[in-house]
């Protein structure tokens, strides 16, 4: 009898947070091969390509990247550039990407990096991320949150930074077609742990466990 996935290719990388099964390769890394629908869904983002950039606050790079602290805007250098702090960026591509995303920020910055400090770091493998997607969405996130998610107040295109189930915790709202989603990143050993709190706060309200 042949083994589970024979013949497909050995992932290279593995995140923090265990796939659900059966699994596949994606770019390299171990991800759920099976996708799920449900009325909130909770999906492991960790492989996505992620870059930090560090610049002052309101310097020349602030201006070419043009997102101000506290807003996500898809679009520009990557596929989505959080204001994650004051004079603190994160650029986010596809898995696998992180090479190319970080060559187009070096080159896009290089007039401002020509007269002020700007630093970009690939994180990528260092922070785990997750998507949290449903209309119930922020009633799960409120059951580990304290922010008021309301859409008057954390509307699509919001970012902050908060304890999550006591982790500090980068939360980001990008909604996916015009349903509410929250993409949370933190530190790659705290992956696991969160995204199991998301999980025991999601039963109550069907949350499933889906690959990307």
């Amino acid at each position: 009898m042949s083994e589970p996935n024979a013949g497909a290719p050995a992932p290279v990388a593995r995140g923090p947070i265990r796939p659900p099964g059966p699994t596949r390769v994606e770019a390299g890394w171990e991800a759920g091969g099976q996708r799920r629908d449900g009325p909130v869904v909770l999906v492991d983002h960790t492989p996505l390509a992620k870059i930090q950039v560090k610049a002052a606050y309101d310097g020349e790079a602030a201006r070419i990247l043009g997102v101000p602290f506290g807003r996500a805007v898809r679009g520009g250098v990557g596929d989505l550039v959080v204001g994650s702090g004051p004079g603190e960026w994160l650029a986010l591509g596809p898995p696998g990407t992180q090479h190319a995303l970080r060559g187009r920020l070096d080159g896009a910055l290089a007039p401002a990096a020509a007269r002020e400090l700007v630093t970009t770091v690939d994180l990528t493998h260092g922070r785990a991320m997750m998507r949290l997607t449903g209309a119930r969405a922020a009633e799960v996130l409120t059951m580990l949150c304290a922010i008021d998610l309301d859409d008057r107040r954390t509307p699509d295109g919001t970012a902050f930074r908060s304890l999550v189930a006591h982790l500090a915790t980068d939360v980001i709202r990008d909604d996916r077609d015009g349903m509410p989603s929250y993409l949370l990143h933190c530190e790659t050993s705290s992956g696991q742990y969160l995204f199991d709190c998301v999980v025991d706060a999601g039963r109550e309200f069907g949350l499933v466990v889906s690959g990307p």
